[in-house]
């Protein structure tokens, strides 16, 4: 009984990312070429082409190359945040678990809204205030400069390097899926379209991006979802119960868990995303991007409702699919297809209530959500290394601003034949273990340095360093020894950590180091940093003070 309902708590904070990054994996089978969709998909990159050399020339400072200077409003930073999260995995796999589960999928696309709110609320009034470009900015603002802001850079670029990996692997996989073209050109397609993005508009371009991105992958699935409600006139119940009489499960689609075996796993993997979520650092940074906390608290607001309706959407479009794509002759083998695990339930709808132009437009969205996700992610790892490492460690804050600009530039291009290699070289492996990997860290080594530097006066720097590296180390040592890589991976017969996440263990190993390294330092440094508390609590609530963090 206890382990049900360890289950059933640990399926609730659990989010869709993981099981839908399955939907891209694996070997796949290439379709015909898709021309409606590449034509589609060429007008949208002309689209955010010419929105890039427009933010180009409003891109001089290091302010706009970060941040956008500050000028993005509340609403379309959420809609730009819902941009990041509304994947075209997500998108995939969540309406292909609904078409295959049913009831479960549910429980994951909702689940997914159960932490993160509540985490960027505490989060996002503060960061705001006391940040400028990167959250490491906070995290160092009453600490050692130098060893916070090296371990948040590394904290950042070993997230950004494993999340990069999912999204290129993801993107090569969907373009074969869809369009029809070669696994390797798709690859060095993004890579170069996610430089230019980032390379020349910089914080402005990408986000524009991501809004674009957003509203057109709402209305796309709007469309579908509203054309499966007519279908049943409009009756929830009635597209329920018609998916009963034609599902092979029946009734079962309607029960929950099914899908998690492991109690601890699933609590694990729920306590990385929920956590994980407020570590991520091209999440984080699109909160510099907005005036004031007052317009970071309305991004939050609006990002949550973008998020939860299309996740809702997602759902109806999966139950949709059973009805329209199971029933309909043409898709005979397609369903088929999809119950034994191809995750193209979408797609196959899209076909149904669109014909082949609105396949086109879904399947050109699909792609174009990846390379808004790439974008923020390039961008978050070139400020790590250029304001984090170079401007505030090696220049210790002398920085030329000129020269940082043209770090932050390089390392973009740096990071995009890396996204390339690395896209290439993991073609074969499991995104999900990528994804689940880079949100395991950031909980572990992000997030305890951030929230504890922002609420707890006690806090030092021996103590944030010390904890933070045990976390960061812990949840990798412990992902090498489970069953993934251990056993799937390095061949071995058993694994020596047992779960497929570690999030539970070494978040607890990152906290406790923290605290334990922290009011055992009786040093005078310690104590100048304990004082500093209310000096950073005073800004934190109302953004007054000096820009910038404390230098020391």
């Amino acid at each position: 009984m206890i382990g049900r309902i360890l289950t059933s708590l640990g399926l609730l904070a659990v989010a869709p990312t993981l099981w839908a990054a399955g939907a891209i994996e694996g070997e796949v089978q290439r379709q015909p070429l898709n021309l409606s969709a590449i034509v589609m998909f060429v007008a949208f990159v002309g689209l955010t082409l010419g929105i890039t050399y427009w933010a180009a020339k409003r891109s001089k400072s290091t302010s706009d190359f970060y941040s956008a200077g500050g000028r993005i409003t509340g609403f379309q930073n959420g809609l730009a945040i819902a941009g990041d999260y509304m994947s075209a995995a997500s998108f995939l796999g969540i309406s292909a678990l609904v078409f295959a589960s049913g009831y479960d999928g549910l429980i994951y696309s909702i689940g997914f809204l159960v932490g993160w709110p509540i985490i960027l609320f505490l989060i996002a009034e503060r960061l705001r205030n006391l940040g400028k470009y990167t959250f490491a900015d906070v995290a160092s603002y009453r600490l050692g400069q130098v060893q916070i802001r090296s371990l948040s850079a590394c904290g950042t670029l070993v997230v950004v390097a494993f999340y990069l990996i999912a999204q290129m692997v993801g993107a090569g996989k969907l373009i074969e899926l869809l369009f029809g073209l070669n696994y390797h050109v798709a690859v060095v397609l993004v890579g170069v379209l996610m430089v230019l993005y980032v390379l020349f508009g910089g914080m402005l371009a990408t986000t524009w991006v991501q809004i674009i991105k957003a509203v057109l992958l709402l209305s796309g699935a709007s469309f579908m979802a509203i054309m499966v409600l007519a279908h049943v006139n409009f009756d929830i119940s009635a597209l329920f119960s018609e998916a009963i009489k034609v599902h092979p499960k029946g009734e079962a689609i309607m029960s929950p868990g099914g899908l998690v075996k492991d109690p601890i796993s699933a609590i694990s993997l729920g306590l990385a995303l929920m956590f994980g979520t407020a570590g991520l650092p091209h999440i984080l940074m699109r909160f510099f991007t907005v005036g004031d906390a007052k317009e970071a608290r309305k991004s939050v607001f609006f990002a949550t409702g973008f998020i939860g309706y299309f996740y809702i959407l997602t759902f109806i479009i999966g139950f949709g699919a059973i009805l329209l794509v199971s029933t309909n002759p043409t898709f005979k083998d397609a369903a088929g297809a999809l119950l034994g695990g191809n995750n193209m339930a979408a797609v196959h709808l899209a076909d149904a209530v669109g014909g082949s132009l609105f396949l086109g437009f879904i399947s050109a969205v699909a792609f174009a959500t990846i390379l808004a996700v790439v974008a923020g992610l390039t961008l978050s790892g070139a400020s790590a290394v250029s304001h984090d490492l170079y401007a505030s460690v090696i220049k210790k804050g002398k920085a030329v601003e000129k020269d940082e600009l043209r770090v932050s530039k390089i390392t973009t291009v740096i990071l995009g034949v890396l996204a390339i290699g690395l896209g290439i070289l993991f073609e074969k492996q499991n995104i999900a273990f990528m994804v689940g990997l880079a949100f395991s860290i950031a909980a572990s080594c992000n997030f305890p340095v951030l929230i504890l530097s922002m609420y707890w006066k006690r806090l030092t720097t021996r103590g944030a360093m010390i904890g933070g590296w045990l976390g960061l180390l812990t949840a990798v040592a412990l992902m090498i020894l489970g069953p993934t890589i251990w056993v799937q991976i390095l061949g071995n017969a058993k694994p020596i950590y047992p779960y497929e996440y570690p999030a539970l263990f070494s978040m607890i190993v990152a906290f406790v180091g923290i605290w334990f390294f922290s009011v055992t330092d009786k040093s005078t440094a310690a104590n100048e940093e304990r004082g500093r508390f209310f000096s950073q609590f005073v800004r934190s609530q109302t953004g007054l003070g000096a820009s910038g963090a404390v230098a020391h």
